[in-house]
Formats: C-alpha cells, sequence, structure tokens
C-alpha cells in the first residue's frame, strides 16, 4: 500500500517552514543595530550584552526527533524537525523581521537576537532556559523576561517603554494628545495635573514595565475637563483600549498612592483570555470571576456594566468574564458544560482551588445587580464550598506562553505520525510472500495473477 499523502504532509509542514524562518545575520558579522535579527552563539553572546544598552532575545529550544524503525520519508522527517522548530521558538521569524528595523531607529535602539539555546546549553543554563517563556530583554546586561504580545506592532509599542523616560514631563496640551497617542492601547496610562513628578516617580520606575506615567505641567480648563478633572492635584489612570477612566484626589501618601496605581494596572473587569491572564501574575487578590454562555451578546455585555458597578466597590477583587464559547477548555475546569445553567459566579485563588458561595453559584436574568451583590455578602460571611479545578493545573494557563491550540497541534501531528508508523508496520505483515523451487516458474509482471492448482505447493 503506498501512503500517497506522505509526500503532502511533508510540503505542507516544509511550507510553513519557509514562512516563519527569518532571516538572520551570520555570527561572523560584526555586531551593529542595523535593523536586521542577529544570531548569537556563546561565542558572541557576552559581547553582544555589553555592546547594545537594550537587546531583546528570544532563546530557541530546537529539540531533537528520533524516530526509531521508521519507514518515514526524509522530507516528512525534515518538516517535522521544521514545525518543532516553530513551536519552540518564542516569537515567529516573520513578526521580529518586522519588528527589528522599526526598533533599531529608536533614539535609544533596541537590537533584536536569536539564540538556539538547545545547542548552545551553556547559555540556555546560564540563563534558566529550560521552557517556555524563553524571551528576555537585556537592559544594560542585566536580564529581565518578557511577558508581553508577539505581534509585530504590539511587540515595538511593548518594547518602546523600556527606552522611554520613567516619568515624561507634558507642558502643554498638544503635548499631552502625543503623549497618549504614542502609548497606543496596551497599557494604562497615568497623567499627573499639577503634580509633582518626585511624588509619583518611584512608583514609575517600580511599575514602569507596566504602566506609562506622566505629569502636565501646563494644560487648560478643556483638556481638563476631557479627562474629567476638576482640581488639582489629581491623577488620572485610564485604559484606552477598555475605555475606562479615574481620577485619584489623594492623600498622595505612599500607601494610597501605591493602591490607587496597583488597582488600576488592570481594569475594573478583565476579559479572560490567553494574554490577559499573564497580566495577573504579580498580583495577590483573589478573582471574582463570572462564566457566561457568550460574551459578546446583549445580556452579557448588560451584565458587564453590572459588575463594573460591584468591582469599583470591592477593589480588594479581581472581577473578570470569560465566554464558554469563546473560551470552553478554560470554562470546564470549573464544571462548566452545556448543560450548565449560566452566567456562573465562582470566586478563584488562581491556583487550583476555587469558592462557591451557597445558593449563589447563578444568576437569574432577574436583578442582577441584587443576586451579585448577595454573592458577595456570602463570600465576605464564609458562606462558601471550596472546590478543586478539573483537569490540570490552571498554572499551566498563567505561566504558559505556548496556547492550549498549539499543543493541539503538536498532538495532532504526534498521533499523525505515530498512525503512519502503525499503518507502514501492518502493510509489511500483509504482503502476500510466495515461496517457488525455481525462480524461473515466477510469473512475469505482464501476464495475469489468477490462481492456478498446479501453483500449489505442499
Amino acid at each position: 500500500m503506498q501512503l500517497k499523502f506522505l509526500p503532502l504532509l511533508s510540503i505542507f509542514l516544509c511550507s510553513l517552514s519557509l514562512q516563519t524562518i527569518p532571516t538572520i545575520c551570520s555570527p561572523s558579522n560584526p555586531l551593529t543595530a542595523n535593523g536586521k535579527v542577529l544570531e548569537l552563539d556563546e561565542s558572541n553572546f557576552d559581547t553582544a550584552i555589553s555592546t547594545f544598552d537594550f537587546i531583546f532575545v528570544d532563546f530557541m529550544l530546537l529539540g531533537v526527533v528520533t524516530v526509531k524503525n521508521s519507514l518515514l520519508s526524509y522530507e516528512v522527517l525534515r518538516g517535522m524537525m521544521v514545525f518543532y522548530w516553530i513551536c519552540a521558538s518564542g516569537v515567529s521569524g516573520h513578526e521580529l523581521d518586522t519588528a527589528a528595523p522599526m526598533l533599531a531607529s529608536l533614539d535609544k535602539p533596541i537590537v533584536i537576537a536569536k539564540v538556539n539555546a538547545d545547542k548552545f546549553r551553556r547559555l540556555g543554563s546560564k540563563y534558566e532556559i529550560d521552557g517556555f517563556p524563553t524571551l528576555k530583554i537585556f537592559m544594560h546586561g542585566v536580564p529581565v523576561d518578557y511577558y508581553g504580545p508577539r505581534k509585530a506592532d504590539l511587540l515595538v509599542r511593548f518594547l518602546k517603554k523600556f527606552v522611554a523616560p520613567d516619568v515624561s514631563l507634558l507642558e502643554s496640551d498638544e503635548a499631552i494628545s502625543n503623549f497618549v497617542k504614542m502609548a497606543g492601547t496596551y497599557f494604562p496610562i497615568y497623567i499627573g495635573f499639577g503634580l509633582s513628578e518626585s511624588v509619583i516617580s518611584e512608583l514609575a520606575v517600580e511599575y514602569k514595565k507596566k504602566a506609562w506615567f506622566s505629569v502636565a505641567k501646563d494644560f487648560s480648563e478643556e483638556t481638563m475637563l476631557a479627562y474629567n478633572v476638576y482640581k488639582v492635584p489629581a491623577l488620572v489612570a485610564f485604559h484606552p483600549s477598555y475605555n475606562e477612566q479615574n481620577v485619584f484626589y489623594g492623600p498622595f501618601e505612599d500607601n494610597f498612592l501605591r493602591d490607587y496605581i496597583k488597582q488600576n494596572l488592570l481594569p475594573l473587569v478583565l476579559p479572560i483570555n490567553y494574554d490577559t491572564l499573564k497580566l495577573l501574575n504579580d498580583d495577590d487578590r483573589e478573582m471574582v470571576l463570572t462564566i457566561v454562555d457568550d460574551e459578546s451578546d446583549d445580556k452579557s455585555l448588560a451584565l458587564f456594566k453590572l459588575l463594573r458597578a460591584a468591582a469599583s466597590a470591592n477593589r480588594d477583587l479581581i472581577f473578570g468574564f470569560i465566554g464558554f464559547k469563546q473560551w470552553e477548555d478554560f470554562t470546564e475546569t470549573f464544571e462548566v458544560n452545556k448543560k450548565t445553567k449560566l452566567p456562573k459566579m465562582v470566586v478563584w485563588n488562581r491556583n487550583e482551588e476555587y469558592l462557591t458561595v451557597i445558593d449563589s453559584e447563578s444568576l437569574e436574568e432577574e436583578d442582577q445587580g441584587s443576586q451579585i451583590t448577595r454573592f458577595l455578602e456570602g463570600y465576605r460571611s464564609g458562606r462558601t464550598e471550596k472546590k478543586r479545578i478539573s483537569g490540570p493545573s490552571l498554572l499551566g494557563f498563567i505561566n504558559s506562553l505556548i496556547g492550549v491550540r498549539t499543543i493541539y497541534i503538536i498532538v495532532f501531528v504526534v498521533a499523525a505520525l505515530l498512525l503512519i508508523q502503525k499503518i507502514n508496520k501492518s502493510d509489511d505483515y500483509n504482503v502476500p510472500q510466495t515461496k517457488h523451487d525455481d525462480a524461473s516458474e515466477l510469473v512475469p509482471e505482464n501476464e495475469s495473477g489468477t490462481y492456478r492448482p498446479e501453483d500449489k505447493e505442499d
């Protein structure tokens, strides 16, 4: 039996390599910020991080695939290796190639580089590269783990924060407008109106990787009204992507100011997905998680408004929501399936346990605001039941930078290859073995293979 689809599989896998493997500078070339992705190894890595003030490194984990007793073609094996390379690389080659020239053109350039941590294991061991995340930015030689976005445009905006001032000084309405435009929509933005830079400078350094900070020295009343500021000094926090804004009028002592900044790093109600889960790593608050059937329908949108009001009054908790249709695998860990009555509310410690409030697990359609209030009262009074998530630990959802869909693809490819091996092995056993006493009695290829009694042997 000829497996005619083997070449097709190899062509498919190999085509992925042609689309994603980047063009990289040779290690022998001088290390320059020329807008290309550098390839580093043990001979030039230390030189690179000492030469460039800011260098973003993708540590690849290119493993070795060993297939024993396999009849797979070389092309399939090569395609399999290429596919594994793609899955092990932190950012696709196309995205890095696109981002590299933009970052190299900054006033303080950021260089992008790649390292095969599997081949150069001393580097992998030195920087503890034994799995994902594999992305680090070296600032003046000091490595910092990178958990941000992977698309080229968002990658550029994210990394620009590392070379931006801790606190930007804005001296006009136009400067404020330009700053907000430059900051983009990925991070929350803090603007101090009539506030001294020294008041927020220490916290701005602490939270630099998570937000933009600025102080406005000269501004009009129209700009103040645009940000709902009615007196100074004031600190505005807003999330452009969620259209949320809060104003803080003090007191500006450290603890009060710190709590305000920390609580506003996240929107009042956080949509849960692969990217937003990573934002929770450094927040120790428990989450009030609301699971709906479809987070895009009108009933869910109305519920989210009620959740925002509750979140505003309960800033010691994180409020989040997730749709069963949007992320079924995630919701199933909270014992949610197609038959579950939704919306459902739980309090999740963002580890392996969560709490349900007795008699308040699901919300009825009428008067949901009162039901949310009763849920929170039941939680705070201890009228709860502790449960463990089903399936694997959700720590994998938070800490892994490989999406579940990617894992499914890997599993599918491995299963397909095992199936191919099994079919080939089965074919070997099924090939008829005909014995002949004399080689001259073999039937020529152009003759019929019809069975004849005289052909039978004892």
